[in-house]
């Protein structure tokens, strides 16, 4: 009964849909393809920005410098954010548009 059902699911899942990190790769809708992208800009700028702002910590504290710490939004976080956002549209809108074609 158990191998019946494995080879059920085994049978309904396509070949080739690669994984990444055990996700899968294709499938996405349009909605999910922007918050996907959107929602990796947005990690990206933060965790970007937290970097930054801990080095320009290290880098007061230890050299005696005066550096605005507004500078690691500006010149950091909002330069990487839009980089993998323009990196990312057009990756998840290749995988939706695949998606629509192999239906």
């Amino acid at each position: 009964m158990m191998a019946a059902k494995m080879t059920e699911s085994a049978t309904t899942q396509r070949p080739g849909g690669g994984k990444f990190l055990g996700f899968p790769l294709e499938g996405f809708g349009l909605f999910t393809s922007l918050l996907l992208a959107f929602a990796s800009a947005f990690f990206t700028f933060f965790a970007s920005t937290c970097v930054a702002i801990f080095s320009l910590l290290g880098w007061n504290i230890l050299g005696g410098h005066q550096v605005n710490y507004a500078d690691s939004y500006l010149y950091v976080g909002f330069p990487a954010g839009v980089l993998v956002l323009v990196l990312a549209l057009p990756l998840f809108a290749t995988l939706w548009v695949r998606a629509k074609l192999h239906k």
